[in-house]
């Protein structure tokens, strides 16, 4: 594995060691890509497309009594005039670069190769058909890389034949629809042809471009089936230092988008008079206050998606139309990589901050994301999977 790193350039290149074989069986919940490696720096990208899921970090500037608790000392912020605080995750803290073809970004993308060979998509014959999502239309918004990309993967490992990318740089969404069909091809087992996978472009605060983009999708593959509203930013400043700007940026990303691509996909949905699935994507500062980063809108941000998807549950349950949320706790995601490996103390706050003692790694969401999208869950809507290591339940 090669770290190449010019500037605030991070980019990773990993060969691909593993064998995937892809079939239309269901995903198996024990199955997982964990592999011996530690979290490695990763990417904090200049779209608005990263990590929405993950609980963000900068470190706060005083001890809770939680930390205290647990005997953790805070970490000050640091600030320099002129400056965002040093650990603020912003879109413009970093510029993105994305990878070549066949070069990967560790943690970043579905399938992460580096470390020991490892088996990933051999399920048992006993698994639940119902957890397939064969001949299901699958819409990932900002699945050009994180999480987003690490979900459009998962519904191709269990068996998904048409696969849409939304991002909003059309030019990285295309990108990663083509590596998806040719990684899946060459190492998952895909017949070719097998798998159609799309990239398209879109500012899912643009009520306009969703319209436009969901009719694109519409005319391609027929139908929207499923619907994961993964695209979002988060920012850590703290209440009283953050720009007006900023927060409505925040609020119209996360909270308008997620319901713009949702109403969209729901209509598809009613026209047809078809079942369908949508999985917003919240995170635990939706449930809870998580320490020790300000986060007051992003925590906002979250909550309100998390009640707007039980709202949207109860006004389409009669429609046959299921609206969850899973909602990560921390996450050794690209963005909170660079931020952890500047300060290893908040990794270890982190760490005992959460009863199961890690961080938690992006393929620990896969059965998540499975479960709500396929028919498995046919009977569960309004519902928040909480992904967190028990970090709520404190």
């Amino acid at each position: 594995m090669t770290l190449l790193h010019s500037s605030s350039r991070l980019i990773v290149k990993s060969a691909l060691q593993s064998t995937i074989k892809r079939t239309p069986t269901p995903l198996a919940f024990a199955s997982s890509l964990r592999s011996s490696r530690q979290p490695t720096a990763g990417i904090v990208h200049q779209n608005r497309s990263f990590a929405s899921g993950s609980a963000p970090a900068a470190p706060s500037l005083r001890t809770s009594r939680k930390q205290r608790a647990r005997g953790i000392t805070s970490t000050p912020v640091v600030e320099v005039e002129g400056q965002e605080p040093s650990h603020a995750a912003t879109d413009d803290t970093i510029i993105h670069e994305y990878p070549e073809e066949h070069e990967f970004v560790v943690g970043d993308l579905g399938h992460s190769t580096d470390g020991p060979e490892v088996d990933v998509g051999k399920h048992s014959k006993r698994t639940l058909a119902s957890f397939s999502m064969t001949e299901k239309v699958c819409v990932v918004t900002g699945a050009a890389r994180g999480l987003g990309n690490l979900m459009a993967r998962t519904f191709a490992e269990s068996g998904a034949n048409s696969i849409v990318i939304l991002d909003l740089d059309e030019a990285q969404a295309q990108h990663a629809a083509v590596d998806l069909v040719a990684w899946f091809e060459e190492h998952g087992g895909a017949k070719k042809g097998e798998i159609s996978a799309i990239g398209l472009g879109c500012d899912v605060g643009n009520e306009d471009a969703v319209k436009s983009v969901f009719g694109k999708i519409v005319d391609k593959y027929g139908r929207v089936d499923v619907l994961v509203t993964a695209a979002g930013i988060v920012e850590n400043f703290p209440a009283t230092d953050y720009p007006a700007d900023k927060f409505r940026k925040l609020m119209n990303i996360n909270v308008e988008g997620s319901f713009f691509c949702a109403r969209e996909a729901a209509k598809d949905m009613m026209r047809r008079e078809a079942p369908g699935s949508i999985v917003m994507i919240g995170s635990m500062s939706g449930v809870c206050v998580n320490i020790p980063q300000p986060q007051s809108p992003y925590n906002a941000s979250k909550a309100a998606v998390r009640h707007m998807a039980s709202s949207l549950a109860v006004e389409w349950a009669s429609k046959n139309i299921r609206v969850n949320v899973i909602s990560p706790g921390y996450m050794a995601t690209a963005l909170t990589r660079v931020i952890l490996d500047r300060d290893p103390d908040l990794r270890d706050a982190w760490v005992n901050l959460t009863p199961m003692g890690r961080i938690g790694e992006p393929e620990d969401l896969k059965g998540a994301v499975i479960y709500l999208a396929s028919d498995a869950s046919s009977f569960t809507t309004g519902a928040e999977l909480l992904v967190d290591g028990g970090y709520t339940r404190t």
